[in-house]
């Protein structure tokens, strides 16, 4: 197994189709380069000026480590209230490895998940934005995700939340939209010694950002057989570390659902 820091930032077979369904993006064709998205925000967030997210993408490329395939094209993302003229907040920083931040083939989106609306409290609106990059000779991929909230204030938008991992060691992000930790972004990411298994963190929004709440190496082994994401595998332990729940109560659901959830060394199982 490969737990060096290329492994940990490419992923494996996860697939963001470019998805139009929103109600409030376009696709138009202009030349080689396309509109993908064009998002008013303005209405939404009842912004000041006429905030917008847009998506172009450029040809497909075969520009990869194995380019016997071609994958779409670059995606190139802007937040802007003038037009295009500027884009602020950058969102072409999303895909960098942290720590290092030095662009890469890795470090540009070429997929892009439907940008939702999503409300973790009923006093803050979010926008959430799922980008992923081209796929590494093994099948491996970066992703991420970010959540940005309008400052009325200033008039301007801000990252409430980022953050990049990969996929192929069962790596995720996961936004919870539902249960006690409704609203939270909680990540499983491998660990990189013995015994092999993930940093599990959560951050809940706290003011008009996410901030970290727990940090803890999981119970979970990887490759321990369990068919339950890491996530779910820990909720019981999560909930636990955040006093949401105690042995003896009913076990949290996993997000698929699950007929007979049971403990197995500290770990839920289905």
């Amino acid at each position: 197994m490969d737990w060096n820091k290329a492994a940990r930032y490419f992923a494996t077979s996860w697939l963001m189709a470019i998805s139009l369904g929103n109600p409030g993006a376009t696709a138009v064709a202009a030349g080689s380069v396309k509109t993908i998205v064009s998002m008013d925000l303005s209405k939404p967030f009842a912004s000041r000026s006429p905030w917008r997210l847009t998506a172009t993408q450029g040809p497909d490329t075969s520009d990869t480590p194995s380019a016997e395939e071609t994958e779409p094209g670059a995606i190139t993302l802007c937040l802007s209230k003038d037009g295009g003229r500027t884009c602020q907040p950058r969102l072409d920083t999303l895909l960098l490895v942290p720590g290092d931040g030095a662009p890469d083939t890795f470090s540009q989106p070429h997929y892009l998940g439907t940008p939702t609306l999503l409300r973790p409290t009923k006093d803050v609106l979010l926008l959430r934005v799922d980008v992923g990059s081209l796929h590494g000779g093994n099948g491996d991929q970066r992703r991420a995700m970010a959540l940005i909230g309008y400052d009325r204030a200033r008039d301007s938008l801000v990252i409430a939340s980022q953050k990049a991992t990969s996929r192929n060691n069962n790596q995720e992000i996961r936004y919870m939209t539902q249960g006690p930790l409704r609203g939270a972004v909680i990540s499983a990411e491998p660990t990189a010694n013995a015994p092999f298994g993930y940093w599990i963190t959560v951050n809940r929004l706290i003011g008009q950002t996410y901030q970290q709440v727990l940090h803890y190496r999981s119970a979970t082994r990887y490759g321990d057989g369990n068919p339950l994401a890491v996530i779910d595998a820990e909720m019981p332990n999560i909930q636990q570390h955040l006093g949401l729940w105690r042995s003896g109560q009913s076990l949290p659901i996993p997000e698929k659902g699950c007929a007979k959830p049971h403990m197995v060394k500290g770990a839920l199982w289905c």
